[in-house]
């Protein structure tokens, strides 16, 4: 295994064990998250809504093949976890509880920068030059 595969794998791995707890955590209404989201001014529904996001875009991430469902996913937590950032920054909340959601970002970016060409659509990959 080359190192931008091993690169892909640790971020994709860590992308997904975050984004999967924290689905479950909102799938199932856990205390501190439900007082997370009602400080935030969100309904308790959309942890429910959210929370399912999550879980499929992980089963997204993770299984092989479906280039095309890959973009959506990482689509998807790209605006959640901008959105979470910006909800974050909005209210006043401390760098604490702001840059946990850009942090992951940042690693789902390198999780999608580094993924490989099998993964990826091939009008994108074929753009990047990868081949294989």
């Amino acid at each position: 295994m080359d190192k931008k595969t091993l690169g892909y794998w640790i971020a994709t791995g860590l992308f997904c064990a975050v984004l999967g707890f924290s689905g479950f955590a909102h799938l199932g209404h856990l205390e501190n998250m439900v007082e997370s989201m009602t400080a935030l001014g969100y309904p308790s529904y959309f942890m429910t809504i959210i929370g399912a996001a999550k879980l499929l875009g992980v089963v997204a991430l993770l299984a092989p093949d479906r280039p095309l469902l890959k973009e959506w996913a990482y689509a998807g937590f790209a605006f959640n976890l901008t959105g979470a950032t910006a909800t974050h920054l909005f209210v006043g909340d401390p760098l604490s509880e702001t840059l946990p959601p850009a942090l992951l970002l940042g690693v789902g970016a390198a999780s999608y920068l580094l993924r490989p060409s099998k993964r990826r659509l091939a009008a994108s990959a074929s753009l990047r030059g990868d081949s294989e």
